[in-house]
């Protein structure tokens, strides 16, 4: 049987991808700083591999939280349903 799950209104939809960017953006980017050393006064500086690293971990956040997760932080704090694959 199939789950039917409703479709959220479009500013959650898109206020919760924003704030999902933002999220992974600035925590995963002070993450990497600090352990890559590359801290500035300001925040942080990526560049080269680390900031290839920021960009896979963007992404791999998004995948996974939507496909095997259920929804990302923010999804589920404005209740943004998600449907998921069958197994």
């Amino acid at each position: 049987m199939e789950e039917t799950v409703q479709r959220a209104k479009v500013w959650k939809r898109v206020l919760g991808a924003i704030l999902d960017f933002l999220t992974i953006f600035f925590v995963g980017g002070y993450a990497l700083g600090r352990l890559t050393g590359n801290m500035t006064d300001e925040g942080f500086s990526l560049t080269g591999a680390p900031a290839v690293v920021l960009f896979a971990l963007i992404v791999a956040y998004f995948w996974i939280g939507r496909r095997y997760a259920g929804g990302t932080i923010w999804d589920r704090i404005f209740h943004i349903g998600r449907p998921q694959p069958a197994d």
